[in-house]
Parts: structure tokens; C-alpha cells; sequence
């Protein structure tokens, strides 16, 4: 009984050695055999080393890898894109969970032979990832790859440092690594060796990396003299954190950078810079040598950095907090690898996301991939409003609208599928919510989309080609939003801010929301950020909101006042760093303008509203500095029209504009005036003379107006009697249009002699009433066109220009004064003139005219060509 026991576990041992390791039976004929790589890694932060064993197995060792869905290993011929793609699975042991430093050995199928495999793939079935992969028969002097080094020491929880010692080239090899946010910086350098350790950051030199706002990285040689950000004091001696360019001068820019960028990623949340650093190669004093057999003491940080703006050319490190630095002893030339696992970040997701709105279509082109978020993947990927593959975010009930201008031969659905391209051809199933074979369309003629998610919607499904596999991402379907909270929204300047607005009878609540990861989103009334009022959110530390209001009237920090504008129902949030704020407040508010400068800030809904946006790294509730300067802004204002629910770009002033305006001022400012006085002041010549000026004048008057109406509805593109100027204008061209009419049904005038009849009499005073209220609303058109052009266009001279008409016209005015006295003056001389009894002379008086308020008699229009006297004359007895 007791050798039955013994041998039961004797012979399950021997069965599990047999099936446990089937490499024991295999051969060892492949060239690939006692071959070792290094995984290349793609995603998932997947690191290791890889030997083949023999021609049926392979060993994995120190891997690291953070967990996926379905991941297996995958064999193909080749590491493009097709290639993977169409690979296969090839062994039967999958990967599932996190990978720390593990070491482990994977038998290959029964089926599968290493001539079958040049690439060897860590592979995620369910979303077709690319975790890491190797290639088999690369060339010998390939070199490893980017992310493998020799060392690996743990700074923080966060943040380690690797490296390799290249003794014959006399550098390190440096790779810094930390899970933190796309817009901070990482640094590691030695110190100075004399600090003390409370006081090592000063003399410090270091190399600052990080990532630049088009995703690239970067790396830079520093030397830190002050503990405050780099800046110029009166002397222009540099202090605080600076490139060692800036301590060198113009002169050592680009010439006094130690680090030398190889590489960067930014993957999983975890940014990744790999650099070369000379050890006793140094070029000044803001240099210190690396006695690569010593212990030397080293620094690191990580913090917030400030982008380059108008004042400084340079990425500035920011405040690293209470906890983000340290410092140790490092012997580089001592072999260390306590890096226990892979780094795992909060945040994962660093792909740009765009949030869809009802009334604002996005525009999906296509482009060649630069940061395709989900490898391998297509040459060309598609873009979502100048976007590479975002996540798209939309609300169940409310409608998307794209317009598709990525090519006739891209056709984009809405699909269950994470690959696209048609799951039937893989003999797959898959569920089309949106789109199709029609969905395609250029810039020219784009097709225009519209989806409406419901409420059997999927929270996560996908926007792709139907004709090419991964050219698109993941589509998030949420609950409600800003959409569905207000009544308008568009975007602004470039597309990185959605403004949204609802109005009601005395208030209006706006919201703001960035299209990109920030530290703050400022939005401004007016055509730039100086003169502009301007409401800023943004997160404290504490990861507390805050909108404040200010009155910026310069371009410095002194500048910028904080104002206490009525904000109610105020909210500022953040998610995945793109920053949203709301705020309700009156149109017009009720405090005295003298007293504070917020009162002048009213909003006339029936006057477009300019609209400008900026964005930066920081905001603070206590004193602003240049620190807080912005990084990105609007190139120009956009007008949005607050009732009709639009917007505009703010454009220069339209030189067929430009023309309306000029012939406006020719009829109104010189023909129809003209016209007027000869009616008024040239009757007393002889000849019709007169008439034909007046005549000619207004008829070409009334033409040149009708063109000049006819080019601005012709460039506007539209007619459209919202604003003064217009109202006023089209009153004008009423009035203009009645007198020929007016012209055309005037009463026969009444014979010689004869006493005008009532008809006559009340046409000659309709007739000159209308005519001077003609007048009277053109020059109010004009003034009113001129101030329409400033707050429209801009336009820097419109003050001048108007000057210029209101002397024309007091001139004009003066002219009339004149002229009117000499005319009364004339009339009393020939009434005077009679008393020499000269009768018979049957030639009207022509100065008693249409314009005369005391008019009784017939309109004397035109003179008989002959004239008959009878003259007597005393006798003389």
C-alpha cells in the first residue's frame, strides 16, 4: 500500500514533465535557435528579452508588460501593418494580467515552425494592438532598441532613471521615464558637489525633457542658479532655471546644449526621453564633469512646464511641489536594476478627444498617421477636425453631424467592429450604426452625415473606413452635456475652443469648453485680448474650479485687473485636462459706468459679439506674472451673432464693400444734394437749364444707389436688416424710389395767370417734403455706415473718415445758408423792381420754386421761346 502511494505522485511528476516541457523531444535545426532580442516595445509598456530554446519553443525573460484583453503570442511575416494584421496565433499559451520581471518559457503550436515566423508579436486579438514585437533574422549589427538599457534605478513611484555606460565614446546613455502628465517636464542631473544636501539644487546641472505641444520631444541642457523660474534682471544677467544658452548669450544659442536627443515616446501615460551625456566633455562653466567611477551626488524633479511664448523662446521648468524632487548617490559605472515591474499611469489615455455638438458638423479628412493611437496601422488614418483619430465623444439624443471630406475612396461608418474595413470580408459580424458605402465626399463637394445616438447605444463603439481596416478610433457615448444644456454653440478661432451661449430676457449663460489639454481657457470680448473683458477658468491645486472675470488694457501681467462682475451659477471642471467652465450673467449691468470699468461690459444681442480665446499652462487667484502668460490664442476674432445662433470669422474690410460705400456717398453726399439746390437756387436763369440738372442728377442718384445695394447684397451674400445702418438704408431707397413715381403722376400745371389748383398745390409739397426727408435719412445712412465699418471691420481710420463726411456736409451747409440769403435777397430786389411800371411782361417769376414753403401759384417748368410786351409810357404834354 505504501508503494502505491509513493508511486501515484511519482508518475503524475513524470506525465507533468513530459506535457509541461515538450522541448525536451525537439530539435534544434533552425538558424534562429539560441538567438536572443529584445522586445522593440510598442504599447502596454511590454519590455523583455527573448531566446529561442530550440525549433519548438522559445524563453521569455525579465517581461514586463501591463495587461490587455485578449493578448496572445502572434507570429507574421513582416512587421507592417498588413502583415500583422493577417498574422496568427503561435502557441496556445496566452498572456493575461500584469508582467513584472518575470521570466517563463511558451511552447509553440504543434503546427507552427519558426520558418513560418520572422516577426514574433505581443498581440491583442480584441482590439488588433500591438503590444511589442521582435524581429527574428535582423541584420547583426542592428542595434537594440530605444528603450533597453543596462540599468534601471527607481527615483520615485513615478519616475526612474536608466542608463548604459559607453566607456570608449566617454557618455552615458540616459533614459528618463515617468508616469505623469503630457505637459510636464523630467529632470535628472548631477549636482554640485560642495551643496549641501538641504541646498543641492543650486549649481545643479541638469537635462530637462519633456514633450512639445505637436507631441515631439525634446531635450535640454540647464544650470540652475536661483530656486525660481529663468529671468533677465535690469543688467540682463540670467537667474533661476535657465538653459545654459541663456547664460551664454545670443551668441551660445543651439551651441551650449550638453544632452543630445535619441529618442522619445509617449506611451500609456508614461512619457519616455533617451539622451547621451557626455561625461568630462565640457564646453563652460555651467557644465560639470561625471566621474563615471566615483559616487556622485544627483538631482531630479518633475513639475509643470511653461511652452515658449513672446518673452521667452524656451521650454521653462515650473514649480516641481513639495514632493516631485530628491536626490541620491549614483555610481554609474555599478551594474543596478531594482526597477520592479512596469510603469502603470492614473491617466492612459493621451489621444486628443473631441466632443460633438448638435449644431456644429465635424469635418472628417484624412491624412498621413503621425500619433496613431492603437498600432499597427495604415499609412494614412483619418482625421476629425484637423484631429488624428481622437476619441469622439457624443451625448444619446442629441444628433452628430459630419461632413466627410476624406476621399471618394473613404467611406466612413459607425461601427461595433475596433478594426473597420468591413467585418464581413473576415467572415465576422458587425453591427452599422452609421454611414456606408455614400458616406464619402472631398473638400469640394463634402457629403454631409447625421447620426443620433439612442439609448440602446453602446457605450463604446467605432468610427472607421468602410473599405481600409484602423483608419479611425473609439466613439464614447455618454449621458447628456453642454449640448443639451444650451440653445447655441460654435467654435471658435481654429477650433480649439466651443463657445456656447443661451439667451433669455435679461441674462445670458455661457460656457467655454477647450478642445485640448490646458492649464486654463481665457475667453475675451473683443477683437483681441488688450482692451477686452475677458473670463478665465481653471483649476487650483487642489483640483478646485474657479471662474474670475478681468479687464485687460496691456500686454503684461500689470495689465490684466480683476473685475466683480455679476457671475451667477458659476462651474468649472476638468476632464482628461480639457478644462470646461459655465456662468450666467446679466446682459446689463446695473451699477454706475463711471465708478467701474464692469459696467461698460453690455451685451447687445442684436449686435454680433467678437469672441477670442486663449489658453496657457497656469492661472492663480493671487499675483500674475509673465509666468502666466498664454500659450496659444486666437489669430482673430469670431463674430457671433447671438440671436440667430452663428458665427463668422471677423474679415478685412471687403473692397466691394469698400466701393458700396463710396457710391452711396456719391449719390447721397454730392448727386441727390446737387440736384436739390439747382431746383432751388437756379431757377432765376433763363433756359430749362435747371431742370435737366435736377432731372439728370437724381435719376443717376437713384441708379448708382440700386448698384451699390445690388454689390453688398451680392457680397454679403445675402440681405440681412438687423443692424442701424441698414434700417436706415433702406428708408433711404424708399424715399429715393418714390419721387420719379412721385415725378411721373404730377398734376398739369395751371396757364399763365391762372391759380394753382389744390391738386398742384399738395404734390409741389409732398414733392419737397419727401425730397428733404431723402436727404436727411442718407446722411444718417452714411454716418451710420461709417460706424458699422469700425465695429465690424475694425477699420483703424473709421474716426477719421468720419470727420472728413461731417466737414463735407457743414461745408454743404454753409453753401446753402449762402445761398439762400442771396436768393432772398434777389427776390426782394426784383419785387422792389416793379414799381417801374413795365407791364405786359408775362415771364414768371422762376424764383418762387417747388422748395418754397409760400408757393401758391402754377409751376413754371419751362419758358416760351419768344417773349411779348406792351409797354406805356407817359406823355408828355
Amino acid at each position: 500500500m505504501l508503494r502505491k502511494s509513493l508511486f501515484l505522485p511519482f508518475l503524475f511528476h513524470l506525465l507533468l514533465l513530459r506535457y509541461a516541457d515538450p522541448a525536451r523531444s525537439c530539435t534544434r535545426d533552425s538558424s534562429v535557435v539560441d538567438s536572443v532580442s529584445e522586445f522593440e516595445m510598442v504599447q502596454h509598456q511590454v519590455r523583455g528579452s527573448l531566446k529561442i530554446k530550440d525549433d519548438c519553443s522559445f524563453r521569455v525573460s525579465q517581461f514586463d508588460m501591463l495587461p490587455g484583453y485578449d493578448v496572445h503570442w502572434w507570429g507574421a511575416h513582416d512587421s507592417d501593418f498588413d502583415s500583422l494584421t493577417n498574422g496568427f496565433i503561435i502557441s496556445n499559451t496566452g498572456l493575461s494580467g500584469t508582467y513584472m520581471n518575470t521570466t517563463f518559457d511558451v511552447p509553440l503550436r504543434s503546427n507552427v515552425t519558426w520558418d513560418m515566423i520572422n516577426v514574433l508579436a505581443v498581440w491583442d486579438r480584441a482590439t488588433a494592438s500591438d503590444f511589442g514585437h521582435i524581429v527574428l533574422r535582423r541584420e547583426a549589427s542592428a542595434k537594440p532598441p530605444p528603450t533597453v538599457f543596462e540599468n534601471c534605478k527607481v527615483l520615485s513611484n513615478n519616475f526612474r532613471l536608466r542608463w548604459s555606460l559607453n566607456v570608449s565614446e566617454d557618455s552615458l546613455e540616459i533614459g528618463l521615464e515617468a508616469a505623469t502628465g503630457i505637459t510636464d517636464f523630467m529632470a535628472f542631473g548631477w549636482a554640485d558637489p560642495s551643496a549641501e544636501d538641504s541646498d543641492l539644487m543650486i549649481g545643479g546641472d541638469v537635462a530637462v525633457a519633456g514633450f512639445k505641444e505637436d507631441g515631439l520631444p525634446f531635450v535640454d541642457d540647464f544650470f540652475i542658479t536661483k530656486y525660481s523660474e529663468c529671468v533677465k534682471n535690469g543688467d540682463g544677467v540670467a537667474q533661476g532655471v535657465c538653459p545654459d544658452s541663456v547664460y551664454e548669450g545670443h551668441s551660445g544659442v543651439g551651441l551650449a546644449n550638453r544632452s543630445m536627443l535619441v529618442y522619445g515616446h509617449r506611451k500609456d501615460g508614461v512619457s519616455f526621453v533617451r539622451y547621451r551625456w557626455h561625461l568630462t566633455k565640457v564646453n563652460g562653466i555651467y557644465d560639470r564633469p561625471v566621474n563615471r567611477s566615483a559616487n556622485m551626488k544627483v538631482i531630479w524633479a518633475l513639475g509643470p512646464i511653461k511652452p515658449p511664448d513672446s518673452i521667452s523662446p524656451y521650454y521653462l521648468p515650473q514649480n516641481h511641489g513639495p514632493e516631485n524632487y530628491g536626490h541620491l548617490v549614483l555610481n554609474v559605472s555599478e551594474h543596478v536594476n531594482d526597477c520592479p515591474g512596469p510603469l502603470e499611469a492614473e491617466d492612459k489615455e493621451d489621444q486628443d478627444i473631441i466632443i460633438a455638438d448638435a449644431n456644429v458638423p465635424l469635418v472628417v479628412s484624412s491624412a498621413p498617421a503621425m500619433h496613431y493611437p492603437n498600432p499597427p496601422n495604415p499609412a494614412k488614418v483619418l482625421y476629425i477636425n484637423k484631429k488624428e483619430a481622437p476619441v469622439l465623444r457624443v451625448e444619446r439624443g442629441v444628433p452628430v453631424k459630419f461632413s466627410i471630406q476624406a476621399g471618394h475612396n473613404v467611406a466612413l461608418y459607425i461601427t461595433s467592429d475596433p478594426l473597420g474595413g468591413n467585418a464581413t470580408t473576415r467572415n465576422l459580424t458587425e453591427t452599422i450604426y452609421a454611414g456606408g458605402p455614400e458616406a464619402h465626399g472631398v473638400e469640394a463637394t463634402p457629403t454631409e452625415l447625421v447620426w443620433a445616438p439612442n439609448r440602446n447605444t453602446p457605450d463604446h463603439i467605432y468610427y472607421h473606413s468602410l473599405y481600409d481596416k484602423k483608419m479611425g478610433w473609439r466613439v464614447e457615448v455618454v449621458d447628456g452635456g453642454l449640448s443639451d444644456m444650451y440653445n447655441n454653440s460654435v467654435n471658435l478661432d481654429d477650433q480649439q475652443v466651443t463657445f456656447f451661449w443661451t439667451l433669455s430676457k435679461h441674462s445670458i449663460s455661457i460656457a467655454a469648453r477647450g478642445e485640448k489639454k490646458s492649464g486654463y481657457i481665457a475667453v475675451g470680448f473683443g477683437s483681441g485680448m488688450v482692451n477686452s473683458f475677458v473670463y478665465v477658468g481653471w483649476m487650483d491645486d487642489t483640483g478646485t474650479g474657479h471662474v474670475n472675470s478681468y479687464w485687460i488694457d496691456g500686454k503684461d501681467a500689470s495689465s490684466i485687473h480683476r473685475t466683480q462682475e455679476n457671475l451667477t451659477h458659476v462651474r468649472c471642471k476638468t476632464e482628461n485636462g480639457i478644462i470646461t467652465w459655465e456662468f450666467t450673467r446679466p446682459l446689463d449691468p446695473s451699477c454706475r459706468r463711471e465708478k467701474r470699468v464692469e459696467c461698460k461690459n453690455i451685451i447687445d444681442p442684436t449686435t454680433p459679439l467678437k469672441v477670442v480665446w486663449a489658453m496657457g499652462a497656469k492661472w492663480t487667484n493671487d499675483h500674475l506674472t509673465d509666468r502666466n502668460m498664454h500659450s496659444s490664442t486666437s489669430n482673430r476674432p469670431i463674430l457671433v451673432q447671438l440671436k440667430r445662433g452663428s458665427a463668422e470669422a471677423e474679415q478685412d474690410l471687403l473692397p466691394v464693400l469698400a466701393v458700396h460705400g463710396f457710391m452711396m456717398f456719391i449719390a447721397w453726399g454730392i448727386l441727390f444734394p446737387g440736384g436739390i439746390l439747382a431746383a432751388r437756387y437756379l431757377k432765376h436763369l433763363k433756359g430749362d437749364g435747371w431742370f435737366r440738372i435736377h432731372v439728370y442728377s437724381q435719376y443717376s442718384g437713384l441708379i448708382i444707389v440700386l448698384l451699390a445695394l445690388l454689390f453688398a447684397v451680392s457680397e454679403l451674400r445675402g440681405f440681412y436688416v438687423g443692424s442701424t445702418h441698414v434700417k436706415f438704408g433702406l428708408a433711404t431707397i424708399f424715399f429715393a424710389c418714390i419721387q420719379p413715381v412721385n415725378a411721373f403722376l404730377r398734376p398739369q400745371k395751371p396757364a399763365n395767370g391762372e391759380q394753382a389748383p389744390f391738386k398742384r398745390v399738395i404734390w409741389e409739397y409732398f414733392h419737397a417734403t419727401v425730397g428733404r426727408c431723402a436727404i436727411v435719412v442718407g446722411i444718417a445712412a452714411l454716418f451710420t455706415g461709417m460706424k458699422h465699418l469700425g465695429v465690424r471691420y475694425d477699420v483703424e481710420n473709421v474716426h477719421g473718415l468720419s470727420w472728413a463726411m461731417t466737414m463735407w456736409f457743414l461745408m454743404g451747409a454753409l453753401i446753402v445758408i449762402y445761398l439762400e440769403y442771396y436768393e432772398r435777397k434777389r427776390i426782394k430786389k426784383q419785387i422792389s423792381a416793379k414799381s417801374n411800371w413795365v407791364f405786359g411782361n408775362i415771364e414768371e417769376d422762376d424764383s418762387v420754386d417747388l422748395l418754397s414753403s409760400t408757393r401758391t401759384t402754377a409751376d413754371k417748368e419751362s419758358l416760351p421761346s419768344h417773349r411779348m410786351e406792351v409797354q406805356l409810357e407817359p406823355l408828355n404834354r
